[in-house]
C-alpha cells in the first residue's frame, strides 16, 4: 500500500523511526575501516565524502551514522517522502533528488554544500536494478569533487522483504557488520567513457566490500574475512583502466 495522505506519511514516519531505533540498538555491531573514514559518525573535519551503500541496507546507517552534516540523497518520487521524513527524524539533513530523477537540482544542492557536508547515497536506488550502480553517482562525484567511500553492510540471517531490492531487516540481537573501503576519486573532466569505467570500478568495489561484510556477519570472525582485501586490489586495477580510457 502506498501512502499519499500527508498525515499518514507523518504517522508512518514516526512509527518507522521508533522501529529503527528499537531494533538496531539490539544488534551486536562491529565496524572496520580500510580507507580514510575510520568512523562514519565521527568523521574528522577537513575532507568531505560521498558515502555509498546498497538501498537494501538503509536501516543500519540510518541509526548509527545520523548527524546534521551528513546529507542523504532521497528520491523526489512520492515513495521517497516517507524515507525522507524518517531520515530527518533520526537526525540527517536532506537533499531531494536521485541519480536518475531530479539529478540536476541534486547536483546544484551538492555543489552548494560540498565544502560543509558529507553526502550519503544508495547508488542502486530508488527503483533498481538491485546492486547495480547508476552513472549518476559517478557524475555527482566528478562535479562535486567528493571522493566516493564504499560502505559494505552485512547482517546475520536478516529477514528480506519482497521488494525490488530485497530490503534487509536485521533480526534482533544478531550480528551486524560495516566495512568502509578506500576512497575513489573521479576526475572533474572525466568524459563519458571514463565515467562508465569509474562506474564499473565503484560497482565492483561496493559488491566486494558488501560481500565481505555479509561474510563477516555470518561467521563472527574477529576481523573482516580475507577476501575483503580484494576490494582494494579491484579498485586499484579498475582505476588504472578508467584513467586509460579515452
Amino acid at each position: 500500500m502506498r501512502l499519499r495522505a500527508p498525515w499518514l506519511i507523518k504517522l508512518a514516519s514516526l512509527l518507522g523511526t521508533w522501529l529503527v531505533r528499537l531494533l538496531v540498538v539490539t544488534l551486536r555491531y562491529k565496524y572496520h575501516a580500510f580507507g580514510p573514514v575510520k568512523d562514519p559518525y565521527n568523521i574528522p573535519p577537513g575532507n568531505r565524502y560521498l558515502c555509498i551503500f546498497w538501498h537494501e541496507n538503509l536501516m543500519l546507517p540510518a541509526y548509527y551514522f545520523a548527524r546534521p552534516d551528513i546529507l542523504v540523497l532521497i528520491s523526489q518520487h512520492a515513495d521517497g517522502q516517507l524515507i525522507a521524513e524518517i531520515c530527518q527524524r533520526l537526525g540527517f539533513g536532506l537533499i531531494r533528488g536521485s541519480t536518475t530523477r531530479g539529478s540536476v537540482e541534486a547536483v546544484r544542492q551538492m555543489l552548494r554544500v560540498a565544502g560543509e557536508s558529507h553526502v550519503a547515497i544508495t547508488p542502486d536506488g530508488p527503483r533498481g536494478p538491485r546492486r547495480r550502480v547508476q552513472l549518476g553517482v559517478v557524475y555527482l562525484a566528478a562535479k562535486t569533487g567528493m571522493p566516493i567511500i564504499p560502505m559494505g553492510i552485512g547482517y546475520d540471517r536478516p529477514w528480506r522483504m519482497k521488494s525490488w531490492d530485497r530490503f534487509a531487516i536485521p533480526r534482533p540481537f544478531r550480528r551486524a557488520r560495516c566495512i568502509t573501503g578506500r576512497q575513489i576519486v573521479v576526475p572533474e573532466n572525466a568524459d563519458r567513457d571514463q565515467i562508465e569505467a569509474y562506474r564499473q570500478q565503484v560497482e565492483e568495489a561496493l559488491l566486494s566490500i558488501s560481500d565481505a561484510a555479509e561474510q563477516w556477519a555470518k561467521t563472527d570472525s574477529s576481523f573482516p574475512p580475507d577476501n575483503s582485501i580484494s576490494e582494494a586490489n579491484t579498485s586499484t586495477k579498475t582505476a588504472e583502466k578508467a584513467r586509460r580510457v579515452g
